[in-house]
């Protein structure tokens, strides 16, 4: 038996929402990140706030400013299933 136990209670977030959350733990602002990635502070406040979708390249991008994995910006709460489909 694992170690750990599921939270009892999950918060679903956004793509925008999870970028900006880890963004918002590393103590950076959009200013910071933009000039970071390249990418403009309007367009990190747009995905910030859903109303530009991210896409695979952005995430790449912002994924290796971030120090994390991209999936964790594309699929925020993505629950994996510890047992085997075979």
């Amino acid at each position: 038996m694992s170690q750990f136990r599921p939270a009892k209670k999950r918060v679903d977030v956004s793509v925008g929402e999870s970028v900006r959350i880890i963004r918002e733990l590393q103590g950076l602002s959009q200013t910071q990140l933009a000039q970071r990635t390249g990418i403009p502070q309007a367009t990190l406040s747009a995905i910030e706030n859903d109303r530009v979708r991210l896409g695979v390249e952005r995430a790449k991008v912002l994924a290796k400013a971030l120090r994390c994995h991209p999936a964790v910006l594309v699929f925020p709460g993505w629950e994996s299933q510890l047992e085997s489909a075979a």
